[in-house]
């Protein structure tokens, strides 16, 4: 069976992966040369993809212990820990006996709760309160990356969340100081929340400041993905129009995620020998919006009333600038400007919606073609 050429899951290898090739040699030449790097982009956009694409390179998969952490869940110090733990411990327990026992032989703080499969390999399986003094389990863990016997790298997705932890400060200034003393590990840091992350980085008084190379990643040229599409297309004897990729590349900003997602579709419904036009793009999309129509519906009836308002205005807007404005709140009908605001920050709080430079978007564009599609905008 010949597989679907547009993967919306994961990073299923180079063959499958879109360009970047610029920003994975620049990626790969910093880290292998012992620099940190801070990636920026808005979600969606594939930073962990291009991420795992440069770890999976011949000169850093074969000389390096590299580990992925996605925090973007985690709510404190200790579950930031657990995460971090958990990652190094499920790559090292590949790696064989030798090297997994030299990570727990440092880990004497929480040496007592990890568990062992049937195969007799380790697995950490701490849950809350397990950690009980986090500062000490830090140290540990950053004892054996300093010591490991390869040189490691460290990948942080969704970074800007340790600001979140009720003691982010100190969480931020705690960190910096291990990666500071830490000459054997290397970092990645992604995140997309834009000012947050650079507000990190380039702020003088921030612990982080001028610690990495930022990153800001871009769309990927149209002109790549299309050769891209059709490559794919062709080579499973298909063929595809160019407007195809022109039309859902404006209709999607031009943001990774979406566009593999309805090319998927797309790539599904053209037979072999046949033609992929413009005129089934409404059909692909549709399928995906009716897939997702109940999770939206639930989202939607759950959102107190002044946050659902202000959500669908700024849906419909598109791009809503001044939106405690009272143009903008007579427009659509808002209470008042501190209700906005109000409503505003818990919204952000959810990431249901984005703010940049003062201008409001809606993160999931799919929600706002289904807004669109049941006439609610």
């Amino acid at each position: 069976m010949n597989r679907n050429p547009f993967i919306t899951n994961g990073y299923a290898g180079a063959e499958y992966f879109c360009d970047r090739v610029n920003e994975t040699e620049t990626i790969v030449r910093l880290l292998t040369n012992q620099n940190n790097v801070a990636l920026i982009s808005p979600r969606r956009m594939g930073k962990t993809d291009l991420i795992r694409h440069c770890l999976n390179q011949s000169e850093i998969k074969e000389d390096y212990y590299t580990f992925e952490v996605d925090i973007y869940s985690t709510g404190s110090l200790n579950d930031f820990i657990n995460m971090l733990g958990k990652a190094v411990l499920e790559t090292l327990r590949t790696k064989g006996r030798a090297v997994w026992e030299g990570f727990l032989k440092v880990l004497s703080s929480v040496r007592s709760e990890i568990s062992f499969d049937i195969n007799g390999n380790p697995v950490w399986g701490l849950g809350i309160g397990n950690i009980v003094n986090p500062a000490i389990t830090l140290s540990e863990i950053f004892i054996y990356l300093q010591n490991a016997d390869k040189p490691c790298i460290v990948a942080i997705d969704e970074f800007q969340q340790i600001l979140k932890y009720p003691d982010g400060e100190k969480v931020e200034a705690a960190l910096r100081t291990h990666i500071q003393r830490c000459s054997n590990a290397n970092f990645i840091f992604s995140g997309s929340h834009r000012h947050l992350m650079s507000g990190m980085f380039v702020t003088p008084s921030r612990p982080f400041y001028q610690s990495v190379t930022i990153i800001n990643l871009h769309a990927i040229e149209q002109a790549k993905y299309l050769e891209f599409c059709k490559d794919k297309f062709l080579a499973a004897g298909k063929q595809l129009d160019d407007s195809v990729v022109d039309v859902i590349y404006k209709r999607f900003n031009s943001t990774t995620m979406y566009l593999q997602k309805v090319m998927n579709i797309l790539f599904s419904l053209t037979p072999e020998g046949a033609r992929c036009t413009v005129d089934m793009i409404d059909t692909a999309v549709d399928t995906l919006l009716n897939l997702a129509s109940d999770a939206y519906e639930t989202i939607l009836s759950q959102m107190p009333e002044k946050q659902r308002n202000l959500f669908l205005a700024i849906s419909a807007e598109g791009q809503a600038a001044s939106i405690s404005g009272g143009q903008f709140v007579r427009k659509y009908r808002l209470i008042s400007s501190s209700s906005v605001l109000s409503a505003a920050k818990g919204l952000l709080d959810k990431d249901f919606i984005t703010q940049d430079k003062g201008v409001y978007s809606t993160y999931d564009l799919f929600f706002v073609e289904w807004l669109r599609m049941k006439k609610m905008i």
